[in-house]
């Protein structure tokens, strides 16, 4: 698996761990820019580590190359001296140069391709990533928002799933009630006050019919 492979697994981890703690959506987001640039840090550190190898394998080849060179010249002095064997023990050495110098370059130009592509990569995902940092404040904004909103709701609700404005308003039926009540209670009284007020003037009214009566009869008498 390569190193962009590694850091979506590792990345996707983090989410899942992150998800299975039931963090809120702000945390999440800043750890998630925050293990984003680790992952940078630690692609950068591997293709620093390729493009060293590449150097060293490129220092390997000029040494290779260089050393064939020497030997066909060698070569050349022995067939000069007329020592044609010691000339064909000095074309050995160099076939033997060329070839490494072969294997050397093939493998410094897979490297010099490898790292060319990964710092390309490298840049990108940096560049995704600082979209992605620029991005977070929106996104922590509206998780803000919609916690207030979810927090609003929840505060609003009390016993039996019955909501806040639901209770005043059963509290304002109940005031409402009690003052027709009290109302009632009022009209009640004065109805049973005016009724007693009437019994004193139907007794006095009986007082005087009585008292008429009497002083009728003892004229009768001669009273």
């Amino acid at each position: 698996m390569g190193i962009f492979g590694r850091m979506k697994t590792l990345l996707k981890a983090n989410v899942n761990d992150l998800a299975s703690k039931a963090e809120d959506p702000e945390a999440i987001l800043k750890q998630l820019i925050l293990d984003m640039n680790e992952q940078l840090l630690d692609a950068k550190k591997q293709v620093r580590d390729i493009m060293t190898d590449q150097k060293l394998t490129k220092k390997k080849l000029d040494a290779a190359e260089e050393d064939g060179a020497n030997w066909e010249k060698k070569a050349m002095m022995a067939v000069r001296a007329g020592e044609d064997a010691l000339a064909g023990e000095a074309l050995e050495r160099k076939q033997s140069a060329d070839q490494l110098a072969s294997d050397l370059r093939a493998s410094w130009e897979a490297q010099k391709s490898n790292a060319e592509q990964l710092r390309a990569s490298v840049v990108k995902l940096g560049e995704k990533i600082k979209e992605a940092d620029r991005k977070k404040n929106n996104l922590v904004a509206r998780a803000r928002r919609v916690d207030a909103q979810k927090k609003m709701a929840t505060e609003s609700v009390v016993a039996d799933g019955e909501t806040a404005f639901d209770a005043f308003e059963r509290s304002a039926q109940k005031i409402e009630n009690f003052e027709v009540e009290v109302e009632a209670g009022a009209e009640l009284q004065g109805d049973l006050e005016g009724d007693d007020l009437e019994l004193k003037f139907d007794d006095l009214e009986s007082d005087a019919g009585s008292n008429d009566a009497l002083a009728a009869l003892k004229k009768k008498m001669g009273m």
